[in-house]
């Protein structure tokens, strides 16, 4: 079985080929950047053989399962969004916010050209799509693959096994729904118990013991009557969120990686100790079977081997969630065989979150539509951005520091 990664340079590529199975014989790295692919085509010592190439038309034919988890601009893009966003006042943080909405213009062109070659070469394979802002690309790339296309996140996944783990269940039931970093843990349910979510969000104790009780605290979370994607930490907690520069952090780690002063494992637990750490208290919460790389391989597994099994996933809305049309992408509980992912029935969201579901939906697609006064709606309206002359000024200054954004001067 031939698997494609797309921004095979990436730094935690070495992560997915050391989850992969004996059933993948053929991998190939893909990247625009020839040294990036030899410094981590280096760290890959075991596993199936592995070929790199900067030939995009060369990567894709014959593939079976592409992984998309490219980054338009590199961190150096990050990096940039995040300054962007702070002298202007606003969050940076690279999926939310101003950030995010620079991000998915610098990101939703490049997924679109991707999405059609994939079409052209390889129209038999299904694509994992890693690449943030997970839902915006997905759905534009939907648009040129349809349901061989499926987002993943490891946030929901995480979030569900802590939950599980404070209650205490091993085979329990999640309802989960929203948008990529941007939903709601609504029911727990364990055989024929009702649900056991409302049990937890009383229990100050059990809410200390895993980590998205410790972040929006029992008091918080029991007004919501909802467990949120740590992401909302950004829309619950703006200001005390606004100083996160992290892609400059990472930028400057990074680079002593690549250019062969650090290894890659001393990198890796660097980089995980640190994630989100001026939000939390203590050490990062960290679970086995969680992360990017297992949902992907849960994912493969599942289509490739008609395993049918139960995923959160980022799909077409369909009927799922009522205040959004049917092609929406939306993150929610999915059953997954041969035939690909369907979204499973959730509850509907309460109208707080719902609000802000389809308001983040609105500048997801505003920015897919690639054009300046989109772009401008895009940041003016993100519930973040709270400004039209702020909006402005923002897509000014992104145009001009990121070349890939010239299309919006």
């Amino acid at each position: 079985m031939r698997l494609v990664i797309l921004g095979g340079g990436g730094f935690r590529v070495p992560l997915v080929h050391k989850a992969l199975d004996e059933r993948v014989t053929d991998v190939v790295l893909h990247d625009v950047d020839a040294d990036r692919l030899r410094a981590v085509r280096d760290v890959l010592r075991d596993g199936p053989p592995v070929t790199a190439t900067t030939d995009l038309d060369e990567a894709l034919t014959g593939a079976d399962f592409v992984f998309s988890a490219i980054r338009v601009g590199g961190l150096a893009g990050r990096a940039i969004d995040e300054e962007v966003a702070h002298a202007h006042g606003v969050l940076g943080q690279e999926t939310v916010g101003a950030g995010g909405v620079a991000y998915g213009l610098r990101t939703a062109p490049v997924a679109d050209r991707i999405a059609r070659r994939i079409a052209e070469r390889a129209p038999g394979a299904w694509v994992v799509n890693f690449t943030n802002p997970a839902g915006l690309v997905t759905e534009v790339m939907a648009k040129h693959l349809g349901g061989r296309v499926i987002g993943i996140c490891d946030s929901p996944v995480g979030l569900c096994r802590r939950v599980a783990r404070a209650l205490r269940l091993d085979d329990a039931v999640f309802d989960y729904a929203g948008l990529n970093h941007l939903g709601w843990l609504q029911g727990v349910r364990e055989g024929d118990s009702g649900n056991l979510l409302p049990a937890l969000l009383a229990d100050d104790a059990a809410l200390a013991g895993f980590e998205e009780g410790r972040l929006f605290g029992g008091e918080w979370l029991r007004a919501l009557g909802v467990v949120p994607n740590e992401y909302l930490h950004y829309y619950y907690s703006t200001r005390e969120a606004l100083g996160d520069d992290r892609g400059a952090f990472l930028l400057a780690q990074q680079r002593r990686f690549y250019a062969g002063e650090v290894d890659w494992e001393t990198t890796r637990l660097e980089r995980e100790a640190t994630y989100m750490a001026h939000d939390r208290e203590g050490e990062r919460d960290t679970l086995e079977g969680g992360g990017y790389e297992h949902v992907a391989m849960a994912l493969m597994r599942a289509i490739r081997d008609d395993e049918k099994t139960t995923l959160i996933l980022n799909v077409p809305n369909g009927r799922t969630l009522s205040t959004l049309d049917a092609e929406a992408i939306v993150e929610v509980p999915c059953e997954v065989d041969a035939r690909g992912a369907r979204p499973l029935p959730v509850s509907p969201l309460p109208d707080h979150a719902a609000g802000l579901v389809t308001s983040v939906k609105a500048v997801d697609r505003l920015v897919a539509e690639g054009t300046r006064a989109a772009a401008l709606k895009a940041f003016a309206l993100h519930p973040l951005v709270d400004s039209v002359a702020t909006a402005r000024s923002l897509l000014d200054a992104y145009a001009r520091r990121h070349p890939e954004l010239a299309y919006l001067r």
